[in-house]
């Protein structure tokens, strides 16, 4: 044993001596960049590993001046005079270069969690890494869409297509694994997630889903609830598919704690497409809510969950919720504005279904209650999968969704169903997809205030023109600081009817304070909170009789109600509007700009309460 330790030890020095080290770092904080590709003039690439790392060792290329491009998706280097974004540098065995990259995305890029390779140059390098399997797991090579959920004291992963080393067709049957919770044996989210894998007699990854039949196996969602002992049970929804296009139905599973698997509780003649979920615990009405998605939601208790028909959806379809094709009818208050309600057994509307009924003219986009605009540019960004979760820090639901492709956007609202309005972008992949992302708000640090989240990196439903080598097919994670203050949004400031008939413009906090949530009449504007003040801003207070606005605060208008924009000639008219001209009859209003309300409903699920789901 103490010779294969010192082989080992001196296989790393020699290693070491042998390559040229490529350290790239965000210049921001010094850590390494993942993701980066250096390209020499006769266009050989190496990829940084999770670690930043890139161990240089290319025959005919050492010892001499070796020119590389330097790029990486939402990062950049500096333009040389010619415009090439690169350096020079001299190879030596042994030697050590570190390459700084400025970060133009707001998140953060960390690691990649899946597949081969992860920490592959900076074990050539003979450097620390933080995993115990560094450069092959479970013999997994490429993953897909992760859903994971804490259970009995661990974290429970799970994916859905699993590529391997051996043949080019894996696991259809869904993966799994399960790491230790920061804190309790696991690694700090900041440092990397240390997987231990469900595998099978060959030590690949196995199938977590051996349901019976034919077909592809795609873990929608896993959540848990507590059986009539009080024990914790691991379940599961599954859509089982032929190919992409043809779905056979949707399963509910249970996991076996013994086998290490899920077996079937109920099968649902359901022949809609898969769409990844990421369920939360909601109160509302005192009623024990688990929320699927947003806007679908079910009684959280074991003996419910098993019927279709006690699903409620959050529609606006007039009578049971159900379509009707040419007949379906949008149900509208007397101001016309489309009006939602939980029904269930409803139809959920999703994005597909939306579109129908936009196409048909049933629908407006400004019935819907999630359209989310660039808080810069006021133009609709496309809206893709992505999470849903309260967040301490923020006070807000927040929002980690895809746009186009390769697009990640974070965006916030009061409550789960929105309004969604403003987003942010927040981070860039070049020409690569990132779909299926997922905030993982059991890693939340600083009471919410930094956030994880994750999503699969491939060239699947992108333009790019080639696969990033071992990235590709794989998740990364991300972290995010919500007191960024590019990550100020507008929030809706509500037109709330008081018992003397006089109205006031309240944001979220006097509502939630006064208990006024059933005597909003309508959403007036949008601004930024109090709580967020940025620079450059003007404070808006309520005057002194409450009924309008000031800019001086006084003992009695107390601390101010929202910030708006100061008045700009060249303020785009499209996003932004006097607050005089959408608050007539005020008194006292200022010259200042604040977000129009581009909703002409009010879907509101206004007594959501949000319930803890940590560990």
């Amino acid at each position: 044993m103490v010779a294969a330790v010192l082989l080992i030890a001196g296989h790393v020095r020699a290693a070491n001596d042998r390559f040229f080290i490529i350290s790239v770092v965000d210049e921001g904080t010094g850590r390494g960049v993942p993701l980066a590709e250096l390209q020499t003039v006769n266009s050989a690439s190496w990829w940084t590993d999770s670690a930043g790392i890139v161990a240089f060792d290319e025959p005919g290329l050492m010892g001499r001046d070796v020119f590389f491009h330097v790029s990486s998706p939402g990062y950049e280097y500096p333009k040389d005079f010619f415009g090439n974004r690169g350096l020079k540098v001299r190879t030596v065995p042994g030697g050590r270069v570190e390459v700084k990259l400025k970060r133009l995305n707001i998140a953060e890029r960390l690691y990649r969690i899946t597949g081969q390779g992860i920490y592959r140059d900076s074990l050539l390098a003979g450097l620390p890494v933080p995993l115990r399997q560094p450069v092959l797991n479970g013999e997994v090579t490429g993953q897909d869409t992760v859903i994971v959920t804490p259970y009995r004291g661990k974290l429970y992963w799970f994916w859905g297509d699993t590529d391997r080393a051996s043949y080019p067709l894996g696991n259809f049957g869904a993966s799994g694994a399960t790491s230790e919770l920061p804190g309790r044996g696991g690694l700090d989210p900041g440092v990397g997630v240390d997987l231990t894998y469900f595998t099978n007699t060959n030590g690949f990854s196995k199938a977590m889903c051996p349901v019976p039949g034919e077909g592809l196996r795609w873990i929608e969602s896993v959540f848990t609830l507590r059986d009539e002992s009080g024990a914790e049970q691991l379940l599961a929804r599954m859509a089982n598919h032929r190919d992409l296009g043809h779905v056979l139905g949707w399963h509910l599973l249970k996991f076996n704690d013994e086998r290490e698997e899920f077996e079937p509780v109920k099968s649902w003649a359901i022949l809609e497409s898969h769409d990844s979920a990421h369920p939360f615990r909601a109160r509302s009405g005192g009623v024990d809510y688990l929320h699927i998605y947003p806007d679908l939601r079910v009684r959280a208790e074991l003996a419910v969950i098993t019927e279709w028909t006690n699903y409620e959806a959050f529609t606006c379809i007039a009578d049971s919720g159900k379509r009707s094709g040419a007949e379906t009818t949008i149900e509208r208050d007397a101001a016309g504005r489309a009006k939602y309600s939980w029904k269930p057994g409803a139809d959920r509307l999703y994005s597909g279904r939306l579109r129908e009924l936009t196409g048909a003219g049933k629908f407006r986009v400004s019935d819907g209650w999630r359209e989310p605009r660039d808080v810069e540019t006021g133009a609709p960004v496309e809206h893709g999968r992505g999470s849903v979760f309260w967040n301490e820090f923020r006070r807000r639901w927040i929002s980690i969704a895809s746009g186009k492709a390769g697009d990640v956007w974070f965006s916030e609202a009061d409550t789960p169903t929105g309004p969604w309005v403003f987003a942010r972008l927040i981070a860039v992949h070049g020409r690569y997809n990132f779909y299926n992302p997922t905030q993982h708000p059991f890693f939340d640090q600083e009471g919410g205030r930094v956030i994880y989240f994750e999503g699969t990196y491939t060239a699947s439903f992108s333009k790019a023109p080639a696969k990033t080598p071992r990235y590709d097919y794989n998740q990364l994670m991300y972290r995010l600081s919500l007191d960024d203050p590019r990550l100020t949004l507008p929030a809706p400031v509500y037109r709330v009817k008081q018992e003397d008939g006089s109205v006031r413009h309240w944001m979220r906090e006097e509502i939630e304070t006064t208990h006024a949530w059933q005597r909003i009449e309508d959403i007036a504007f949008f601004a930024i909170p109090a709580q967020r003040p940025p620079k450059g801003l003007v404070p808006i207070y309520a005057s002194a009789n409450g009924n309008g606005f000031e800019t001086n605060g006084s003992p009695q208008t107390g601390r101010p109600l929202f910030f708006a924009l100061p008045d700009s000639e060249t303020a785009d008219a499209g996003v932004t509007s006097s607050l005089a001209a959408l608050v007539p009859g005020q008194n006292a209003i200022p010259r200042c700009r604040v977000w129009k309300n581009p909703m002409t409903t009010l879907p509101l699920s206004f007594d959501t309460i949000p319930v803890s789901s940590k560990p």
